[in-house]
């Protein structure tokens, strides 16, 4: 069963500095039948004006993914690690028993655009940890790559759930399928473009809940990407 929830009905917020979508409830944004997927706790899609950004700040037990799409995004944390992720990188930070955090868009002139996603950890109080790598962006239009993993698997980011992230881009006209277990829950988010999804048509910012499914097959109508959730069963 795939359930598509369109872009147009995800929450929203305009705080001058940060326009953002939420595809489930976050901050003042409350839907009490949207509070998640599975694991899969929260998936923001953030546009950060230059110059602005998040405060130090602190998180417990989530692990979080930052996946930029456009612009840059400066890091620093109280583990001692400082850089910048730009498009074609992706970031880790398993907060567990306690980490803070600041970010912000280092440019003077162009904003950030980005996707930050929390999936709640299967063991609480864990040290934190922190992780960047570099995304092969040839890959990713030839086969679903690997984000994060629980096992590192195909040398993606080690994230402490029993859940795999997948990007893939397509061309127009191009398709591809992935198998997945019909035990487990899935999500797709549409990062850009529109694509039909086990032959529903899906666009730009729309996801789709999904579960008793033992295939994705996705068939390009413009060329498009899109992030692919393969979630542990609900408790």
């Amino acid at each position: 069963m795939i359930t598509r929830r369109p872009s147009d009905q995800r929450g929203h917020a305009d705080y001058g500095w940060l326009l953002a979508r939420y595809s489930f409830s976050f901050a003042d944004y409350f839907d009490p039948d949207e509070m998640g997927w599975g694991a899969l706790r929260v998936i923001n899609e953030d546009r950060i004006q230059a110059g602005a950004g998040f405060a130090t700040h602190g998180h417990r037990d989530m692990e979080i993914l930052t996946y930029p799409l456009a612009g840059q995004l400066a890091h620093r944390d109280s583990l001692g690690h400082a850089g910048v992720i730009r498009r074609g990188e992706i970031q880790r930070m398993s907060a567990g028993s306690g980490i803070r955090h600041s970010e912000h868009n280092p440019s003077e002139t162009e904003s950030t655009h980005l996707l930050q996603i929390w999936i709640e950890p299967s063991t609480r109080n864990l040290p934190p940890s922190y992780e960047q790598l570099a995304i092969d962006p040839d890959e990713l239009g030839r086969r679903f790559c690997l984000l994060a993993s629980p096992d590192g698997a195909e040398g993606s980011t080690l994230i402490g759930q029993d859940a795999r992230v997948y990007a893939r881009r397509l061309i127009a006209g191009e398709s591809a399928s992935l198998p997945l277990s019909p035990a487990r829950l899935a999500y797709v988010h549409v990062v850009a473009g529109d694509l039909a999804l086990n032959d529903i048509p899906f666009q730009t910012g729309d996801g789709a809940r999904i579960k008793d499914e033992s295939r994705l097959d996705f068939v390009a109508a413009s060329d498009c990407e899109c992030l692919i959730f393969d979630l542990p069963p609900h408790n």
